[in-house]
């Protein structure tokens, strides 16, 4: 897990440059802080994801959210960007979100890891923070804790989930 984890950062910092690290490098910076959030391990395929977010920047100056998603069997996606809109640059509370439909067949018993940062106007990052998903047919999507995240949509994150190849069905020599 710890692998994938990092494996992950790697194409994330790979993708945006070197930002993060920067970032670290800054000392005392005022960078955008994830305070709190959630989202429910587990869905049923076809459902809309959706992983909510408190963040923070003292500086006002939050301008995009990043989200990478692994898929177990298919691998990791390119970086999705969710633009911040201008109200919400200093402190920010709703939801991304991901749908989990698939146009050919549900996505049964599939394993997702989304890793979500949040970056300011300089190229500062927040720390990042991870959520897996299990979609199961079976599944209820939980809900978050009540008073805490604004009910309000933040934007998609933007991958179409792949299905992956059922290795019950494949024929060994």
């Amino acid at each position: 897990m710890k692998n994938k984890i990092l494996a992950m950062m790697i194409v994330l910092f790979l993708a945006i440059g070197f930002a993060p690290l920067q970032a670290a490098e800054g000392g005392g910076k005022a960078i955008p802080v994830i305070t709190q959030s959630f989202a429910s391990k587990e869905a049923s395929p076809g459902d809309t994801w959706k992983i909510y977010l408190n963040v923070v920047d003292p500086n006002g100056e939050m301008t995009n959210i990043y989200a990478v998603v692994d898929q177990a069997g298919s691998g990791q996606y390119p970086v999705s960007i969710i633009r911040v809109m201008k109200e919400n640059q200093k402190e920010l509370s709703g939801y991304i979100y991901l749908s989990t439909f698939h146009s050919d067949s549900p996505l049964n018993d599939v394993n997702i890891t989304l890793t979500v940062q949040v970056q300011d106007r300089s190229g500062d990052f927040s720390q990042p923070t991870v959520f897996p998903l299990k979609l199961n047919i079976r599944s209820v999507q939980e809900p978050p804790p009540q008073g805490i995240f604004k009910e309000r949509a933040l934007g998609p994150v933007m991958f179409k989930l792949r299905k992956t190849q059922d290795m019950s069905r494949v024929n060994y020599p």
